[in-house]
Formats: C-alpha cells, structure tokens, sequence
C-alpha cells in the first residue's frame, strides 16, 4: 500500500498535484528525501540568511549610505526569487488554497510582502526579517522531522486550550481596568502619578504581569497594600494557563492506542491517520 505524504498542521497535509510535472516538482520543493531536494532547501535556506543579514545591514545608517542600491537591489533579487518559488509551491499541490493558509504559507506571503510595500511605506521593508521563521524548514532538511511533529503537539495544544484561556484572559482583563480604576481612585489626590484611569490600567497591566518598571508607585498606606494585593494576585494567575496548557500538552503526547488493521501495532501518535510502520489506514 501506497503510504501518502506526511504533514502536519504546519503544512496543512498537502500532496502533490496530479500530473508527472506537478509529482516532480513537489518531491523537490517540498521533500528533503532525494540529492535535488536536499539541495534546493539548502540554497533556500542560504538565500533566506543572506536577505535577513542584508535587511539588517540596510538599517546601519553606514552601511546603508555607502551600499545603499547595491543592497537594495540584492534585496529585490532575493523577493523575486522568493516569489517565483512560492507561485512553484502554489503549482505542484493538489490544493493551492491549503497551503496558502498553512503556517508556511503565511509566513512566505508575509515575508515577500514588505519589500513590495516598501515603495508606499519605507518602515515596511524593514519587516522582512519575518523570514526568520522560513529557517523552521532546516528541521526537515536535517531529517528533523520529530521536531516538526512536537511543533504540531504544541499546535493542537494551544488550539484545543484556547476557549478556556480566552475565558481566563477576558476574567483577567476585567480585574485589570477594575483594580486601576481602584488605584486611580485611592491614589490620584496623592502626586504619585496615578493622574487617570488609562495611567492606573497601564500600572495594574505592569504590575500583575510582574515586570514592574517603576515609573508609577502608590505612596499612601492603602495604596501600597492594595498594589501588594495585586502583585501576589499576579503571581497566581500565570500559572493558570500555563497549567491549562500543560495538561493539554501531555494529553495530546499520550500515544493513541489500537490495533493497527494491517501490522497490529498498538500505539501511534494523537494525529495519526496512517500507521508509521505499515502505512495502512488507521480507524481509531
């Protein structure tokens, strides 16, 4: 039995295309497998820390003065041939809209879209650097593809915790304007700083995370016991979604476990639509 192409979340379970060219040309840009698709990932990936390296020049005001076109120029090369390649991957799927709204599908538009916006917004280019996230694929090409699957764990966690930590956020954000208005209240006769409620939201969303810069300090009784009230408070909340999306995390790594119809192997990963071993259909 034909095993089908593996794929995660982050590529949407993509497959190539029907036709010969579409088969060939997928098994290169898309497969890691073979000498040519080794090799075009790994000139993708070159290609991808030369134009991050030659963005983050082009913002040394140096650099810029003295290379400035011939950096501009490499730059449109490189988007260029970005493009070309994602309009191949568009090409060789059986479904261009899948991968379009894949993980690297975003991640390609948005990292080709800055220097074809630089023209009407000159700050945009600078956004490029996006293609960090285009150097992921060196998981494949090293045959990291275990990584790519705990990428898809944690993927399927955070989808499946979201309803609870949007719960949890929308309680968080109600006792953060509350607790501001309160430190407004307590504290704004008092010159501390605490001159409005946007001010005292601000100090409360500092305050609660933790990162505490400073700038705003109750100096009445009240007001410094209220702030250590809502610094503990911050203390206890973090671990409430990270517990919520621990527990999910372990969940979805607990391997299935059912009988394999054709090899009898028992255990497979939470995702599994075919078997690792044998490659049959799994009905679980």
């Amino acid at each position: 039995m034909e095993r089908p192409p593996r794929a995660g979340y982050l590529e949407n379970r993509l497959r190539p295309g029907p036709r010969p060219w579409q088969r060939r040309f997928y098994e290169v840009i898309f497969e890691a497998d073979t000498p040519y698709g080794r090799a075009f990932d790994v000139l993708l990936l070159a290609m991808i820390l030369l134009s991050i390296a030659v963005v983050m020049l082009e913002s040394v005001r140096s650099v810029r003065e003295d290379w400035g076109p011939l950096l501009v120029a490499f730059e449109w090369g490189v988007t260029l041939l970005f493009t070309a390649e994602f309009i191949a991957r568009l090409a060789c799927v059986d479904r261009p809209l899948r991968y379009v709204f894949s993980f690297f599908g975003v991640v390609d538009i948005l990292s080709i879209l800055p220097t074809y916006l630089a023209p009407f917004a000159a700050e945009s280019h600078s956004l490029a650097t996006i293609r960090t996230l285009r150097l992921l694929r060196v998981f494949r090409v090293l045959k990291m593809g275990r990584h790519l699957s705990e990428a898809n764990t944690l993927l399927r966690a955070l989808r499946h915790t979201w309803p609870k930590i949007t719960v949890f956020l929308t309680v968080i954000f109600c006792s953060i304007v509350i607790l501001g208005t309160l430190m407004y209240l307590i504290e704004r006769d008092a010159g501390s700083g605490f001159n409005d409620i946007p001010t005292s939201v601000y100090w409360a969303i500092v305050t609660m995370t933790t990162v505490g810069y400073g700038d705003i300090a109750p100096i009445t009784p009240l007001g410094k016991f209220t702030a250590a009230m809502i610094m503990l408070f911050g203390y206890a909340i973090i671990i409430v979604p990270t517990g919520i999306f621990s527990a999910e995390v372990i969940r979805e790594a607990r391997p299935k476990s059912f009988p394999c119809p054709g090899c009898g192997r028992q255990q497979h990963a939470q995702d599994a639509l075919y078997c690792d071993l044998c490659g049959a259909a799994l009905s679980g």
